[in-house]
């Protein structure tokens, strides 16, 4: 009887050996993608706070606010023909000035995309062939 309790606990510990290796081997790619998941999130979430803060600077604060206490004041009636005109060339400078400062902001959203594009490219194993001018 001793012999049969033996070989019952050999039998137990090579189930219990089999079954930790299989949870180990089973466990592996979920970590894995758990891990890969976790790391595109955050890059996500970092995307999304770096265009949410882009977008923010984009607005032409000074101009909406100076266009606000336009229309205040025009509701006055108080506002005679020649103000009128100069507060639409006013205006008119304004809004140019606003559309050439938007181009050094696109040209740095352009090199940052490309720099993150680069660093994608370096983590997934360099792959140069893919990348397009």
């Amino acid at each position: 009887m001793d012999h049969n309790n033996h070989h019952q606990w050999r039998m137990m510990r090579f189930f219990f050996k089999n079954a930790t290796i299989a949870l180990t081997v089973l466990n592996l790619p979920i970590f894995h993608f758990l891990l890969h998941t976790f790391l595109i999130n955050a890059a996500q979430l970092r995307y999304i706070k770096e265009a949410e803060e882009i977008r923010l600077a984009m607005q032409p604060l000074d101009l909406i606010k100076r266009v606000r206490e336009i229309e205040q004041e025009g509701t006055g009636g108080q506002e005679t023909e020649q103000q009128k005109q100069n507060t639409a060339v006013d205006l008119s400078k304004r809004l140019k000035d606003f559309a050439s400062s938007l181009k050094p902001l696109e040209e740095w959203r352009k090199r940052k995309m490309e720099r993150a594009r680069q660093r994608d490219l370096e983590k997934t194993g360099g792959l140069s062939s893919s990348k397009t001018s």
